[in-house]
């Protein structure tokens, strides 16, 4: 017999609510919601469904500002658990990228691991099929041992979680910053492909339906979690371990395969997976989302451990769960999948009227909350932060290029030989041969060497073009500048490999919100990326924002708003790469040339001047750019394309070499600066080759469209020349750059 609910319940305090993270003035809010004094049970799901982590209360106000609307939008930011996407042929591609950072601070292997694992449970349960995935990592020091652990940590995790799940890890990013050291960042992105019109939404209609859970049971583990995400980690973080969730790919690949043949049944209304805050969040956002209730029997979910309490069972995180709406009537169609992939289930409730999730346990009534209090966008608070202008700005308004003295051709050689072997620069082909990249290749993916990872598309002549990008040092120099170039710089791969931009999905890793200058940042970093979507026709699908990412001494990481873009490659023989092919083949640099070694490696690593602008970017020039080099490569005339980026000019041209094994003899332009020409990383130019014989062609392409393209030398040899000057024979470069990350590790 259900009780009263008066007599269970005994009234939270204020100072539990500040232990659980809740200002005094939500927990106000909270008692206005109510009607009365929230019970602990309620408080907690309070704590975590108005954590930053699922709230959004810090950042809302300002992600409403992206632009989300496209011709091909079939979902829009906010709408489903992902971005979806039409790209023809009757086919949606499905992405998001997604945050598990102090997770992965505390416990690297399952922290990183759980975040593979639960991107691409957004992935599927959408009805989209997982096909690729990619990720963004920045860590401390690579000399501190601290560093090393968390790296080998993480790629490890990345690497077992991916592999077994069956998902090849195509692409992805590794930067190492001091900034970065109490604080990694560790971003999943995930990229599915599903037929339009078979996708599920995450919605909980039809009063009188059945809500089950099926997949892994219930622990301990995760608890809190959300909350954990939503604070500074501090000396006392390795406390917060149990909210740190433990992964098994070999379960998730059984919940996949269910869900895929589930869908196919029709029996599904909706579906979600559990992810942040377990059980509370996928109930009370899919009864929010339809405007409905739901009442669920805590006693009934299936658990790994004896006497776990009510909220225990609420807030778990437990890897590798699902909730489902079933159409009444059509639970034996479910049941009957559950037991042929041998997976733990459980009917523990019903979709109810009203707009109330209730919770009982044991018949007590232990929570009744309005669901659309707990939903985002719905009751939660929204804030809007104040900010200020950074002061270190000053010390980057100090710095100009005079301040560095010239190099000689011969110190060049030097100079270049360090950022082979810079970290943010060398090969991480240590980190990259951990993941398969062609495990489970459905669609068959594509090892050629590119700008973006390209995936085919199975039964269509389309290729998917796939990128994460974003230099954390330039967004530092100008949140606005260098969150533009980070789309910019995505854009520009997606192009360079064929591609036409089609959306972008978002990681946004800031400090503490409270912190005004970190506020400054993050809203600047918007606006940036809002003018970046319009200019290059690339809504915004959705993702995540990571707040927190700050030590308690007050030390926050670089303003880091990873971009994760996908476009769409029309046939396969545009599929452009980045390697010289072969010998004779006419090198020419494409877009607009500056003296600028601003927020450079060079500048940063090399004579370690931490303060300086960001590079050069135009967007208007940048489009031009883009536009004017996909016509060449659909019409024929690019034989590799490769953009510039970190380590300027030379790296772009050594990277080119080295995967080609093919030489090169460039000469540079006095016109400006050596270090400028060979180093800087100012934005919009890229590398192309092209045949000798298309020599006239290209050069009236890019004249007519106003894209300034410079011949600066050829291809051939084993050498790479610059100015008659060796700046080493291609296989050696080779080596010292593809060793250097691994000695020092």
């Amino acid at each position: 017999m259900k009780r009263n609910f008066a007599v269970e319940m005994e009234a939270a305090t204020l100072e539990q609510a500040q232990q659980l993270g809740l200002l005094p003035e939500e927990f106000d809010k909270i008692k206005s919601i109510l009607g009365r004094t929230p019970n602990f049970t309620e408080l907690s799901i309070y704590s975590v469904m108005w954590s930053e982590h699922c709230s959004y209360k810090n950042s809302i106000t300002w992600l409403k500002t992206l632009p989300k609307d496209g011709p091909a939008m079939l979902a829009k930011a906010g709408e489903e658990n992902a971005g979806l996407v039409d790209i023809g042929d009757g086919l949606a591609v499905c992405f998001k990228i997604e945050s598990h950072n102090h997770p992965s601070a505390i416990e690297p292997y399952q922290g990183a691991a759980t975040g593979v694992g639960g991107i691409n449970r957004d992935i599927f349960s959408m009805g989209a099929r997982p096909i690729a995935q990619l990720n963004s990592l920045r860590f401390g020091n690579i000399d501190t041992a601290r560093t090393k652990w968390l790296l080998k940590g993480v790629v490890k995790g990345i690497g077992d979680y991916g592999n077994a799940f069956g998902i090849p890890t195509v692409g992805g990013e590794v930067y190492f910053d001091d900034c970065y050291e109490t604080n990694i960042l560790v971003n999943a992105m995930s990229v599915g492909i599903a037929k339009v019109g078979k996708t599920i939404s995450a919605i909980a209609e039809g009063i009188g339906n059945p809500v089950y859970i099926f997949g892994s049971t219930t622990g301990k583990d995760g608890i809190h979690g959300a909350a954990f995400a939503s604070k500074d980690i501090s000396e006392d973080s390795v406390n917060d371990l149990p909210s740190v969730q433990v992964g098994d790919p070999f379960w998730e690949k059984l919940i996949l395969e269910a869900s895929m043949e589930l869908i196919e049944t029709g029996a599904i209304v909706g579906m979600q997976d559990m992810g942040a805050a377990g059980i509370t969040c996928s109930t009370s956002e899919m009864a929010a989302k339809s405007g409905t209730g739901m009442v669920i029997h805590l006693d009934k979910v299936p658990c790994r451990q004896e006497h776990m309490k009510d909220w225990e069972i609420l807030l778990s995180e437990s890897q590798e769960r699902m909730l489902v709406i079933l159409h009444k009537g059509k639970e034996h169609l479910a049941e009957e999948i559950f037991k042929k992939w041998d997976l733990t289930y459980s009917c523990i409730g019903e979709v109810t009227g009203g707009g109330r999730v209730q919770y009982y346990m044991n018949g007590e009534l232990k929570a009744d909350i309005p669901a659309e209090s707990l939903a985002l966008g719905g009751g939660a608070p929204v804030y809007k932060r104040d900010w200020v202008e950074p002061e270190y700005f000053k010390r980057i308004e100090d710095f100009h290029i005079q301040q560095i003295e010239e190099l000689s051709i011969d110190r060049a050689v030097d100079v270049a030989r360090f950022l082979l072997q810079e970290p943010n620069i060398a090969s991480k082909k240590w980190v990259f041969n951990q993941y398969d990249s062609m495990v489970g290749t459905v669609n068959q993916s594509t090892n050629k060497p590119s700008d973006a990872a390209v995936v085919r598309v199975r039964g269509s002549k389309k290729s998917l073009a796939l990128t994460v990008d974003c230099n954390s040092r330039y967004v530092y120099a100008n949140p606005e500048t260098g969150c533009a170039i980070a789309v910019a710089e995505a854009a520009r791969n997606i192009v360079c490999t064929g591609g036409i931009p089609s959306a972008i999905t978002n990681c946004l890793n800031f400090g503490n919100p409270y912190d005004k200058e970190v506020y400054y940042q993050f809203k600047h970093s918007i606006d940036g990326m809002g003018k970046a979507c319009l200019k290059f026709g690339t809504p915004v699908t959705g993702g995540n924002v990571s707040f927190y990412n700050q030590s308690t001494d007050g030390t926050a990481v670089y303003p880091t708003p990873t971009i994760g873009m996908v476009g769409i490659i029309e046939k396969p023989e545009h599929h452009t790469g980045s390697a010289f092919g072969e010998a004779g083949n006419l090198i020419y640099l494409i877009g607009h040339s500056h003296n600028d070694i601003s927020s450079s490696q060079y500048l940063a690593k090399y004579h370690k001047v931490e303060f300086s602008p960001a590079p050069y970017l135009n967007l208007d020039e940048e489009k031009q750019l883009h536009d004017a080099l996909y016509e060449a490569i659909t019409s024929g005339l690019i034989k590799s394309a490769h953009d510039i980026s970190e380590g300027g000019l030379f790296i772009t041209l050594a990277e080119s070499a080295m995967q080609g094994q093919m030489g090169f003899e460039i000469e540079t332009d006095k016109d400006f600066r050596l270090d400028a020409w060979l180093f800087g990383e100012a934005q919009g130019r890229i590398v192309i080759s092209v045949n000798p014989g298309d020599k006239d062609k290209i050069e009236s392409h890019f004249s007519s469209r106003a894209v300034p393209a410079r011949m600066i030398g050829q291809t051939g040899g084993n050498l790479m020349l610059i100015d008659g000057v060796s700046f080493g024979e291609t296989g050696t470069v080779r080596q010292v750059y593809e060793e250097a990350l691994v000695k020092r590790l």
